[in-house]
């Protein structure tokens, strides 16, 4: 009888939740365990079987830490400000809450089903107001912050206010400059804006128009923005943003301090992009106008041939000549409408625009043309390169594209091989080592040394300086959305103000529709009331446009982007019972003995894809908070663990459109002339008629015969068929079809059908045979397999033992619910050593009672109990939890063959197995007369002296031919060991009454007795 996994998962379910089994408690006396999940976006489509994958290993590694006697906080949540939910409202006008509300109630059910032990007290969303109150409180920080060099970190706006009023100090006002004490309160503004961490410029960003927003770059993909697939341009606006270029040494040098995968370093490395040159000013003739580029090849320098803007720069207008000014506007908008990706990923398209205008070289005195080209981006570095075509790949391209002068000015080691060639003016050679040519006072040196010479000369002459450049860009921080945290701003005297803290939080206004205005303006312009006073907080604009005596303005428009409320969501979870903490005893994002207790994240398990995004920004705003004293750690997590995806298998059909050939053709002979093209052997007729009948694919512009008549396949679609509607064997049975057309319109055009297309199984039923495919689990591809489905079928602990199963954690593998049912089989084995049937003795009968005996246990039962403590323990340290599944039942199978219903043995593998399936434990551990939860149980400790054999089997073989085995103590000499054989009762019965001429005794190996 199989174990009744729909009684006890509801069961112990309920218990977890009533008892709160599973509440961290801040300050304990035990040691502290963080274990965090990337918290998911609560999506209407719910969760399927690929996104509990991480939530499982951190569930495992949580249990197994309290059954070692450490506190842990297991904390779950919802990133629930997104951009999905407020296409949805605009789309019905339903309110964004609403929906994220409903999807967030549908996440937890299903969580709640797969069992998992999250401290659900501690439980965040991003868009309660009592959540983002303090995402603005740390904005606000932001605000009143600036960055000081001299201590390296963060500190209040104030000291640098009193600096610059202490000193009247000198500060630039536009173009000129003007002392500080005569500054009015706007130019004091405009000036801290240039030092503050969150601050308003105008920037340029990735504007969609579909959307109504302005996009992350890692928002946009192939010049369209990734949701959805709008279009993208480049647009000039006003922009609040955050100074992360600050903090992009700090985050750099402290990779090395935590243990991350080094694919995740390695891809934040690149992000911030560390660059050690010289910067280097060109002049214009006859101009107050200069160029300043920052290379870090300055002992290039004399093969400088061009000088290229982006196209974005605000020297662009200012230096085009008259005759240019047609070509170079086309062009700007050209590439204004080109992501940053864009350009940077497209190496093989070179465009570019001479603007008529010239440069002197600082070094040679020559006029070099300036260009605009997108492969130079405004926003790193000056906007502006020095083009030296022979030693830079994408200088060399546009070079050898518009006929400019290629200089080479270092010679390249011997067996050394350039880009493109070998010849002077024909190749490129960017390698950093090799000896300078044609360079004036720098010939003859090696590079390393032509660097440090060049750019002594550089400041010498005061035409630069050394250093230290970043690719990282700051991070653009404002959203034209409606569904988002309001920035705490509001304008007075179009001087951007914060309002006071004691106002927050500043929730979002009721407004009418969900999209930007009319005008362009973003969603939140349709509130009413959305004007604020610093006595009042928000309040309704006043009358015939008075400024209620002078304080208070209208409100800023735009919303903070999804990744603000997840940058610091990690240190809220610190707060005890945050779900009913009351507002007005909320008077910390986290208490300071709670956030000195916790500190940081021991293991943090999420998607690889969030590696230049959220945990970007999430070192950011911790080393930000740790500036200000707020918090005692530079890092988040100690430990992060990106876990590989769980992909879905997709049915494909394909739907074949044929129109008339227009003459008669042979079956054969187009096609096989494009196979031939392709490289593929040629098909016969009957080739054809298979791969017909069979449904797969056929190629484009294959003949096909069908009554005499020759239809010529026009084009061919693939169809994602739903997978519930697919047999094991890949077929789509007529019937089938017919209930998929009913149901969905969009398939009853989608299968050309003819008398050829179907196959017959062996009692005539037709089906199609369909081609499987291995993709991401999605919604759009029909391959969604939920967990609802398994869990009602097998059971949450044969999903969660299957998933670990499928694989190591961090490798992605494809799902076959096919092989689901070896795991269930295993968990059913299991039950069955703790039950006999009601007779006694071992079985599996209808009639089975749980049964355990108090015998003392045996050697092999010992031994085999052991090995699995030990292998469970290392593999849950090594986070390789599918060859702890592969242990249980090697474990099992061995206690089954033994007989084993010992309390010795069974007692402590349940809770073994408890981390990994946590219902059937609990069911078992209570059986076993325990009343409280196995949660707190202690973990069973590895005795090696009882994996150590102190036997051995001795194969014993007669003139070298094996006869049987004899169990012998290890302890045995050879001589003591053939003494033992020759008594053996079965040896007589071979020797046959004769004496053996020798006797061969290998310890350890074999007995060979020669007769």
């Amino acid at each position: 009888m199989a174990y009744p996994f729909g009684d006890i998962e509801k069961k112990w379910q309920e218990y977890w939740s009533e008892h709160k089994t599973f509440r961290a408690e801040n300050n304990s006396a035990k040691p502290k365990f963080y274990a965090l999940d990337m918290f998911p976006y609560p999506s209407g489509a719910g969760l399927h079987v690929g996104h509990p994958l991480g939530y499982i290993a951190s569930d495992i590694v949580s249990r197994y830490k309290r059954l070692k006697g450490f506190n842990v906080l297991h904390p779950m949540g919802y990133d629930s400000f997104g951009l999905p939910a407020e296409q949805y409202a605009i789309q019905t006008g339903q309110h964004p809450e609403k929906t994220t509300k409903e999807n967030i109630a549908r996440y937890r059910e299903q969580m709640d089903k797969i069992g998992f032990s999250f401290d659900w007290t501690r439980e965040v969303q991003t868009s309660d107001p009592n959540y983002y109150k303090w995402t603005q409180w740390i904005f606000l920080k932001l605000f009143n912050s600036w960055y000081n060099p001299e201590t390296d970190k963060a500190e209040l706006i104030q000291n640098l206010i009193q600096k610059f009023s202490s000193q009247n100090s000198k500060v630039k006002i536009g173009e000129a400059e003007k002392f500080w004490n005569e500054c009015s309160e706007k130019e004091k503004s405009d000036v801290l804006m240039n030092y503050r961490l969150a601050y308003l410029s105008e920037a340029w960003v990735n504007w969609c128009p579909q959307l109504g927003t302005v996009l992350a770059n890692e928002e946009v993909k192939d010049g369209v923005s990734e949701r959805g697939g709008y279009p993208v341009e480049r647009k000039l606006m006003p922009q609040w943003s955050l100074r992360i270029t600050a903090y992009a040494n700090r985050l750099l040098n402290d990779l090395e301090k935590i243990d991350w995968s080094e694919s995740i370093k390695e891809s934040q490395r690149n992000w911030i992009g560390r660059s050690e040159g010289s910067s280097l000013k060109f002049q214009i003739p006859d101009s107050k106008f200069q160029i300043e580029v920052f290379t870090t090849r300055p002992d290039t320098v004399f093969g400088v041939t061009f000088i290229t803007l982006a196209p974005e720069s605000e020297l662009v207008s200012r230096l085009t000549t008259p005759e240019n000014k047609k070509a170079v506007d086309e062009y700007v908008h050209y590439a204004k409408n080109r992501s940053e990706r864009e350009r940077q990923s497209d190496v093989k398209k070179v465009t570019g625009q001479f603007t008529g205008a010239y440069a002197i070289h600082p070094f040679t005195g020559e006029k070099l043309p300036i260009w605009i080209g997108d492969y130079v981006l405004a926003g790193y570095g000056t906007g502006a390169v020095m083009g030296v075509p022979a030693h830079d790949t994408r200088d060399f391209a546009f070079a050898k594209h518009f006929g400019l002068p290629i200089i080479q000015v270092v010679q390249p080691p011997v067996n050394s091989s350039p880009n493109g060639g070998g010849q002077e003016g024909a190749s490129c050679f960017d390698g950093k080592e090799g000896k300078c040519l044609n360079s004036d006072l720098l010939n003859g040196l090696e590079v390393k040394d032509a660097i440090k010479k060049i750019i002594s000369e550089i400041e010498k002459r005061g035409l630069g300086k050394g250093k230290t450049q970043f690719r990282l860009r700051d991070a653009i921080f404002g959203r034209q959305r409606y569904w988002g945290e309001p920035i705490p701003i509001y304008y007075e005297k179009g001087i951007p103000k914060v309002i006071e803290e004691k106002h927050l939080p500043l929730e979002l206004p009721q407004v009418d529709k969900y999209l930007p205005t009319e005008t362009g303006e973003p969603p939140l312009a349709r509130a009413a009331d959305w004007y604020y006073h610093p006595n009042g907080g928000v309040t309704s604009p006043p009358l015939r446009g008075g400024d209620r005596g002078g304080v208070g303005g209208a409100l800023e428009l735009t919303t903070m982007p999804g990744w603000a409320g997840s940058s610091w969501y990690y240190l809220r979870y610190m707060v005890q019972d945050v779900k009913h903490i009351k507002p007005e005893d909320d008077k910390a994002f986290a208490d300071k003995n709670s956030i000195n207790y916790w500190r940081d994240v021991d293991l943090y398990i999420g998607g690889a894809e969030h590696a230049t995004g959220h945990l970007l920004y999430v070192r950011f705003w911790t080393k930000f908070l740790f500036d200000l004293g707020l918090i005692p750690v530079i890092e988040p997590a100690k430990k992060l663990i990106n876990q590989g995806m769980i992909q879905g298998r997709s049915m494909l059909l394909f739907r074949y459109i044929f129109v008339e050939a227009e003459k008669k053709s042979s079956i054969v002979s187009d096609l096989n002339k494009h196979l031939e093209a392709q490289g593929d052997s040629p098909y016969s007729p009957d080739d054809i008629r298979a791969e017909f009948s069979n449904g797969h694919l056929c190629h484009v512009n294959a003949i096909h015969v069908f009554e005499n008549v020759n239809y010529r396949c026009s084009s061919v679609t693939p169809i994602h068929i739903p997978i519930e509607y697919v047999d094991d064997k890949n077929r789509l049975f007529r019937n089938k079809l017919l209930e998929l057309q009913k149901r969905e319109a969009f398939y009853k055009e989608s299968v050309y059908e003819n008398k050829i297309s179907w196959s017959k199984d062996e009692v005539g039923n037709e089906f199609f045979l369909l081609t499987d495919e291995v993709e991401k689990m999605s919604k759009s591809k029909r391959n969604v397999v939920t967990p609802d489905d398994i869990c009602k079928n097998f059971g949450a602990d044969t999903l969660r033992l299957y998933e670990m199963f499928l694989g190591p954690l961090e490798q992605s593998k494809p799902w076959n619910t096919n092989g689901i049912s070896g795991v269930f089989g295993f968990l059913n084995k299991f039950w069955r050593l703790f039950m006999s049937p009601s007779g006694g003795g071992q079985g599996g009968g209808q009639d089975e009672r749980f049964s355990v005996s108090n015998e003392e246990p045996t050697k092999p039962e010992l031994k085999t109990l052991h090995k699995t403590i030990k292998k469970i323990q290392d593999d849950i340290e090594h986070y390789s939890f599918n060859t702890s599944v592969s242990a249980f039942m090697i474990c099992t199978n061995e206690l089954t063959e033994l007989k084993c219903n010992k309390r010795a043995i069974l007692e402590p593998l349940v809770i073994l197995l408890s981390p990994f399936a946590p219902h059937i434990a609990e069911e078992l551990w209570n059986k076993l007369g325990h009343k409280e939860s196995i949660s707190f149980a202690p973990f069973p400790v590895y005795n090696e002296s009882h994996t150590i054999d102190d036997s051995y089997a001795y194969p014993v073989s007669f003139n070298g031919k094996m006869r049987f085995n004899i169990e012998l103590s290890l302890s045995l000499t050879p001589a003591e060991i053939e003494k033992e054989v020759l008594a053996f009762d079965q040896t007589k019965k071979y020797l046959e009454g004769k004496q053996p001429k020798k006797v061969i005794v290998v310890p350890k190996k074999i007995v060979n007795i020669v007769v």
